[in-house]
């Protein structure tokens, strides 16, 4: 249980809970828990920039945030997660049932995947850094000005929803909603060396220009 994560999702921002909202979030992480279907996928592409446009192969699109986040990598990782209908259900019922409940269960989940996404992230590392490439930290579609427009292509170039059953409504919403997709920069050199930053984990708020956004974590 993500119980620090959890409670900033639900806007306490380095505050503790009171003991109410401690027992509902651990009685949410033991129900996610039993429903949740953790799934995840990702592919790797090559990389190319021209003319200010970031070919990732089956997504092109313009971000100068993107385009600086990827900067000295020579492909890219696309890759989703999701933690199934269940989750969803799981809120939606609770939702007509006992709202205080509802929410906490949705900032649970909104951490369980987190946690989750890391735990795939490091994988991927590690299966990398062997073959001598060295990982960005993942950058999602809203992060700064990389367009929600460009989920289609990403879910479509990772095939989710016939591996993962992600889908997307027709303002790019993913379902379930409990998902993500992002962009993992994948290069020779290992970032940071020369004092840039590296983001806040794996998670990319460091490199997301939205410094008032309400859930962004602090700098580790």
């Amino acid at each position: 249980m993500d119980l620090k994560e959890t409670l900033r999702y639900l806007g306490y921002r380095g505050k503790d809970g009171d003991e109410q909202t401690l027992r509902l979030i651990r009685e949410s992480w033991e129900e996610l828990e039993q429903k949740a279907e953790k799934r995840a996928c990702y592919r790797e592409f090559p990389l190319k920039f021209q003319d200010k446009c970031i070919d990732m192969g089956c997504l092109q699109t313009k971000s100068r945030d993107l385009e600086n986040h990827l900067e000295g990598c020579t492909r890219v990782v696309l890759f989703a997660a999701t933690l199934g209908v269940q989750a969803d259900n799981l809120i939606r019922r609770y939702s007509h049932l006992e709202m205080s409940r509802a929410v906490v269960i949705q900032a649970a989940a909104a951490a369980m995947l987190e946690e989750y996404c890391d735990q795939v992230n490091e994988e991927i590392r590690i299966e990398y850094e062997k073959k001598g490439l060295f990982l960005r930290s993942r950058f999602s579609p809203g992060y700064g000005d990389f367009p929600l427009s460009c989920q289609p292509a990403l879910i479509g170039g990772l095939e989710a929803g016939k591996r993962i059953g992600i889908a997307l409504t027709d303002s790019c919403l993913m379902l379930p909603t409990k998902s993500v997709t992002a962009v993992i920069g994948a290069g020779p050199v290992r970032q940071g060396s020369a004092g840039r930053c590296q983001g806040d984990g794996a998670g990319g708020c460091g490199a997301c220009s939205k410094t008032d956004c309400l859930y962004r974590r602090k700098r580790i």
